[in-house]
């Protein structure tokens, strides 16, 4: 199973991003768990500059927007 955070304040922008990764890991069969966190401390640790942001197991993998469908696939099988 892939731990899956979605780091950012809560907006739309991460709400979308959540929906969407647990969307597309449902259409793939990828068993994942998707968490959301908005506390600034756990971010900063990540270096994040720019929200939403995504990390796949501990590791940051994408910041600064929605990641688009081929994005997300390819976090899914990484």
């Amino acid at each position: 199973m892939k731990k899956i955070e979605v780091l950012g304040t809560g907006c739309k922008k991460c709400t979308v991003t959540a929906e969407q990764i647990t969307a597309i890991a449902k259409e793939l069969g990828t068993d994942v768990e998707v968490t959301k966190v908005t506390d600034p401390q756990v971010i900063m640790r990540y270096q994040v500059m720019s929200t939403p942001a995504v990390a796949v197991n501990g590791q940051l993998a994408h910041s600064g927007g929605i990641p688009n469908r081929e994005k997300i696939e390819a976090l899914l099988k990484a």
